[in-house]
């Protein structure tokens, strides 16, 4: 019996602080399976420049990682994400 093949997706996740706009927002890069289990995650050095991005997700808490955000919205039609 075959398994069922699942899509890989690459979304890029912005940390910004909405209390403090000097200070510069964290790009984060998630490798996830289609139900949302995370493969990879990578912290990017500065903000991409072309759009290849399945989803692109925001919170604007001031968190500094992934990992203590206790919310994280969609952001629909962003620059970064890819046309499908």
């Amino acid at each position: 019996m075959k398994k069922p093949t699942t899509k890989k997706r690459l979304v890029l996740v912005i940390l910004t602080n909405r209390f403090n706009r000097n200070q510069k927002p964290r790009f984060i890069e998630v490798a996830c399976k289609s139900d949302g289990a995370i493969l990879k995650e990578s912290v990017l050095r500065r903000e991409p420049t072309e759009p290849r991005y399945d989803e692109v997700w925001g919170n604007d808490d001031g968190k500094t990682s992934l990992a203590t955000c206790t919310r994280v919205s969609r952001l629909y039609t962003h620059p970064l994400q890819a046309k499908s």
